[in-house]
């Protein structure tokens, strides 16, 4: 009996043991599992800080102005030229329709006495052309006696009375120099010339015969003390050439042959020879700064543009 208790005290010790150990293990495998990294947006927030997720900044957008839907690709139209109102009067003048070509193959001016005849190296006056109103300006001249070379065309003539009383009033005071040559005395000034200071150079300061615009009647020198009066490039600082320079426009003149312009004219700067056009296109050659050559070329491609 002793024996059979020892066995069932035994027998319970090792069951209750196995259920102790069973116990434990169960415990041990039931506790919680540690998070590993995770892919998925429920993974667990670490309790490391973490900067605060800014926007990149972005560059502000302009407006741009709202085109108008459309299939066809714009066309850009080319402005419309300006037309000055004075080219209206050259119609009848322009270099392209008053020329001929004489037997020598001279190319001559047929326009001889129109106030703006355009007379150059490449426009010749006929060599008896001589204008049929040709007076004397009462105005100072830079010498005494009786001489061709003091008569201008009657309207330019009179138009210098104007701006020599007008220079006179604002305490300048000019003379004039050389009016109308014929073409024989041109002949005579540009082969003097010639011997003198060479061809080359008489040919830039001086104007062969049937080239000069004061065959026309319509141009004259003008100087004055302060050179002596002379007909010098530095009459064009001197206050009395200044005083030309700007208002000889206001009575039909313009500074024929201005600085800068010779590749154009193909004559020297001369500060002293102005030529009249009348009011009109004098104040639109001067201020628009051209040339009169440029300004019947610029007339010849509004009124006769080219096809």
């Amino acid at each position: 009996m002793k024996k059979r208790t020892v066995v069932v005290v035994a027998l319970g010790f090792a069951i209750a043991g196995g259920l102790l150990y069973q116990d434990a293990h169960s415990s041990k495998n039931s506790s919680a599992p540690i998070a590993g990294p995770s892919n998925s947006e429920t993974s667990l927030v670490t309790d490391t800080p973490t900067e605060p997720q800014t926007e990149a900044p972005t560059e502000p957008q302009s407006e741009s102005p709202t085109k108008a839907p459309t299939e066809a690709p714009i066309e850009l139209v080319k402005p419309p030229v300006k037309v000055s109102p004075a080219f209206a009067l050259l119609a009848d003048s322009l270099p392209s329709l008053t020329v001929k070509q004489d037997k020598k193959g001279a190319t001559i001016v047929t326009n001889t006495s129109s106030l703006y005849v355009l007379v150059n190296k490449q426009r010749n006056l006929p060599s008896d052309y001589e204008p049929k109103d040709l007076v004397v300006p009462d105005v100072p001249f830079s010498f005494s006696g009786n001489s061709p070379k003091k008569q201008m065309r009657k309207g330019a003539a009179s138009a210098l009375e104007k701006l020599f009383k007008a220079a006179s009033e604002d305490g300048i005071k000019l003379k004039a120099v050389s009016g109308y040559r014929s073409y024989s005395t041109q002949k005579s000034i540009f082969e003097s010339n010639v011997k003198r200071k060479g061809e080359k150079v008489a040919n830039r300061t001086s104007a062969r015969p049937g080239q000069s615009e004061h065959q026309t009647g319509l141009a004259m020198d003008i100087s004055s003390a302060s050179v002596s009066y002379g007909l010098e490039e530095s009459f064009g600082d001197t206050k009395e050439g200044q005083w030309l320079a700007k208002y000889a426009s206001e009575y039909g003149f313009i500074i024929r042959y201005p600085k800068g312009k010779e590749g154009i004219t193909g004559y020297s700067y001369e500060p002293w020879h102005v030529r009249y056009v009348g009011k009109i296109v004098a104040k639109d050659v001067t201020r628009k700064e051209v040339t009169l050559e440029q300004y019947f070329e610029a007339a010849e491609e509004v009124i006769r543009p080219k096809a």
